[in-house]
């Protein structure tokens, strides 16, 4: 992923973004020009409570070249009537495991690379500098602040004190932390009173939030330069005390092994393999590209002493929602199943009345249960985990009282938090009140409910029968007749009334809540999950299908409203009543584009006619080259560059909107690629011939 300098104008880069995580919820963010365009963007924000309480430490290293008395800047920093030139002077952009910056003024050529240390709140900048005929004299000047990543800050003088020893400087911003520099060589000169006013963030103007804030510069370091020397760089900005022997070449080498291992422990890529077709290399690439995005979520909660996922970049923490439906892309298909169990017990951590917490607050890392399908999704992930470890035994123990408790509550009926949530005498779920929002479509906005959707909802219908088909196996497989038949018989009785009432003969699809006719995609759950509620070999099954694509689908994901309908709306733009307005009203989220490979998948393998059969098998071919040949593109060359976006616009050129990394869009687009190329591991050929009985 590689920008050359004709990509590098303002009209390109301000809208490429890059991204770096340290394994704990902190990250480091900007444009592939280095002008921070969000009050999100930081070369160090981090969690002071991982991963919660989240704080930018160091908004940017600003460089600039001084050569026989003229100086020039590097850096490219954006004022509300201004924008500073320091991009004219970057040659390329590229970022594989992270970003790396290349400049060159006159003969002198400067490479950057930015690496934060894995599970530290830490962030490493290296310079490489090949100086051309002249003495040169390069400067660096931290940009510093203290403040939630949520807010702005407005000081006009900040209180700051610093304190030198050696090499590392001890800084305090405002009573903050102590914040830790250090720099390999250099001459560090204190600045007193240096406020960087009035950065402006053009994103979060177009977001409808204040768009100026004030940083401070706390000093410089100079650093001399010989004719034709070639010289490295450390500079490190950390939380952590003992950064003394720190060296940015260390954090680069370390992640650099780290990633190269995961992509290594996933058999995805055969690295011993020589003389590989194009078609291969291409293949190597991609899978590359998302291994690395996938990664980028994973979080360890020290308190918790186990793993999450966060939910997207910059401002989502860990949801259990997001996290359960991107488990197989970004845990299972790469095989972190270890982390993959660590996951699912911080999911059933603090469970209550049968609620898994959707997530937990930033500032006091309070469970929240605002969530009626979480606790649903875990079934269908408890499936697959199985599937994939053979890990009954963890299972058994661990997780399956932990489903018997869910299925108990749901029965009874759940009122905490109002979800309002209760088993009805035709054997379906109702959820939710006129001012609760508990489903995934939960936008609200000055308390106003923009998609009630309390009821009989479809998807957690959906869902409540995959739980209790799920429930009724592993009950039959750990010798729990009695349960099983039990199961069983709710099953039975959520599927009869399913079938009665949901199908909207009119509009030939599914009602989204039982009386509301709204064409929306939450109905492909009924045909997507392990067990569909909804018969693959129906007409019903058929009808959804097709009014889903007709009215839904595009290359970037499903509309979450179909146009036509009220209310309908295809841009997400502007201030935050009317972003949540539009949030789940028409816009496209690309996550939903799995539900829709594995309804289509269900219809290949259904047992209809061999023509149908046959089309269905076309139609999945097709769709998942469109959504390889489209996302291999995204991936590399908009928005975030390593990534992919929350949401999209709904018409051309569907711009990407919203979280600029998110997990679930990164998994279940990897789990469509990965999963139709049918890729054999060495994992796979040893698991068949150990079957056979074969050595291998």
């Amino acid at each position: 992923m590689e920008f050359a300098k004709e990509n590098l104008n303002l009209e390109n880069a301000l809208n490429k973004e890059w991204l770096i995580t340290n394994g704990i919820g902190g990250y480091a963010s900007s444009t592939i020009i280095g002008a921070n365009t969000r009050k999100y963007h930081g070369l160090l924000v981090a969690p002071l409570i991982p991963p919660a309480k989240r704080m930018l430490i160091l908004s940017k290293l600003d460089e600039s070249l001084e050569i026989y008395g003229k100086k020039y800047e590097l850096f490219t920093n954006i004022g509300k009537d201004y924008i500073s030139q320091g991009y004219k002077h970057q040659e390329s952009f590229m970022k594989e495991y992270m970003p790396v910056f290349t400049y060159k003024i006159n003969e002198t050529e400067i490479t950057k690379i930015v690496c934060m240390q894995y599970q530290k709140n830490t962030v490493g900048v290296y310079y490489k500098i090949k100086n051309g005929n002249y003495p040169a004299k390069i400067n660096l000047a931290p940009v510093m602040n203290f403040r939630n990543i949520h807010e702005e800050n407005h000081s006009c003088e900040f209180n700051l004190t610093q304190k030198t020893v050696g090499t590392k400087t001890e800084i305090k911003i405002e009573n903050s932390v102590p914040i830790y520099i250090n720099i390999s060589e250099g001459k560090y000169i204190e600045h007193h009173n240096d406020t960087f006013f009035n950065m402006f963030y053009i994103e979060e103007q177009k977001r409808g939030f204040n768009a100026e804030e004030n940083h401070v510069v706390p000093g410089r370091y100079e650093i001399s330069i010989e004719p034709n020397e070639e010289k490295e760089i450390s500079f490190i900005c950390s939380l952590e005390k003992n950064i003394g022997g720190l060296d940015a070449r260390a954090i680069i080498t370390n992640e650099t092994i780290r990633q190269y291992q995961n992509i290594t422990k996933s058999l995805l890529i055969d690295n011993n393999k020589e003389n590989k077709s194009e078609e291969e290399k291409q293949r190597d690439k991609i899978i590359r590209k998302f291994l690395i995005a996938g990664d980028n979520f994973i979080i360890k909660r020290p308190s918790f002493n186990t793993y999450s996922m966060i939910a997207g970049y910059h401002w989502f923490l860990d949801w259990m929602r997001d996290t359960l439906i991107s488990f197989e892309g970004i845990l299972l298909i790469p095989r972190k199943y270890e982390i993959a169990k660590q996951v699912l017990r911080t999911c059933v951590r603090d469970i209550k009345y049968g609620l898994i917490p959707n997530g937990y607050a930033e500032e006091d890392s309070k469970p929240l249960y605002n969530s009626v399908d979480a606790s649903l999704l875990l079934f269908e992930q408890v499936e697959k985990y199985i599937k994939y470890t053979n890990d009954d035994k963890f299972i058994k123990q661990e997780i399956y009282p932990k489903l018997e408790n869910i299925i108990e509550n749901y029965s009874k009926g759940i009122d905490l938090d109002d979800n309002n949530i209760y088993l009805d005498t035709d054997g379906l779920i109702v959820s939710g009140t006129e001012y609760t929002q508990n489903t995934w479509m939960d936008a609200k906005y000055a308390g106003i409910a923009v998609t009630p959707r309390n009821g009989k909802a479809v998807e957690i219908n959906a869902m409540w029968y995959n739980a209790l088909k799920i429930m009724q196996k592993l009950a039959v497989k750990y010798n729990e007749k009695s349960k099983a038949k039990r199961y069983g018989k709710l099953a039975t009785k959520c599927q009869k009334s399913f079938e009665e009432k949901f199908y909207n003969k009119k509009r030939k699809c599914l009602f989204d809540v039982i009386g509301d006719s709204k064409i929306r995609p939450n109905q492909l759950f009924a045909l997507s999950l392990t067990y569909p509620v909804l018969n693959p070999n129906s007409k019903e099954a058929k009808d959804v299908f097709e009014i889903v694509t007709k009215k839904l689908l595009n290359s970037y994901g499903l509309k979450t409203l179909a146009k036509g309908e009220k209310n309908y709306v295809e841009t997400y733009e502007g201030d935050g009543f009317r972003r949540d307005f539009s949030y789940h009203q028409g816009i496209t989220w690309t996550w939903l584009l799995g539900l829709y490979y594995d309804s289509l998948k269900k219809l290949a393998e259904s047992n209809r006619p061999k023509l149908e059969k046959d089309m269905y098998k076309e139609l999945l071919n097709k769709f998942v080259e469109n959504v390889t040949k489209t996302f291999s593109k995204e991936i590399s060359e908009r928005g975030c560059i390593g990534s992919i976006a929350e949401i999209y616009d709904s018409k051309r050129p569907y711009l990407p909107k919203g979280a600029v990394a998110q997990a679930w869009s990164v998994a279940e687009v990897f789990r469509i690629i990965l999963q139709s190329w049918k890729i054999i591991t060495i994992l796979d050929c040893v698991r068949f011939h150990l079957k056979r009985g074969k050595a291998w």
